[in-house]
């Protein structure tokens, strides 16, 4: 056997030893990617938690109607329930197309809450949810 002539199997042995730390560096920089993409696959099949964006917008519009038709002798606990449950259904709306709302920060009374609820109500229109 000629000395000049290498065995090829230490080729392979060197281009493995020479390569192995690109491969894994290589692998450990794909494992974040491909956990995104398993979990991407597993939340196609799941349901959205909250109520269907038509039911949601269709309550709103009640609950409003309701709210503005109240006479001035009703009661506050008629008044302060609806205003209540108007902002609840608001703030439903609002995590169900994904704008960021304030109404749990303010106070239940006053010009606050109203400029709140009115900045909010025009977010859902811009978003194009008729209320």
């Amino acid at each position: 056997m000629d000395d000049a002539v290498v065995p090829f199997g230490n080729v392979l042995l060197f281009a493995a030893v020479a390569l192995a730390p690109t491969v894994a560096f290589w692998v450990l920089l794909r494992i974040p990617r491909t956990a995104d993409w398993m979990g991407s696959l597993r939340r196609r099949g799941l349901k959205p938690a909250g109520p269907p964006i038509e039911r949601l917008a269709a309550d709103l519009r009640r609950v409003r109607r309701s709210m503005t038709a109240l006479p001035p002798g009703a009661p506050a606990v008629r008044r302060n329930a609806t205003g209540q449950a108007y902002d609840a259904l608001l703030g439903q709306a609002c995590d169900a197309v994904g704008i960021g709302h304030e109404l749990d920060g303010v106070p239940s009374h006053g010009v606050e809450r109203e400029l709140e609820r009115l900045r909010v109500e025009g977010a859902l229109r811009a978003a194009g949810l008729t209320i």
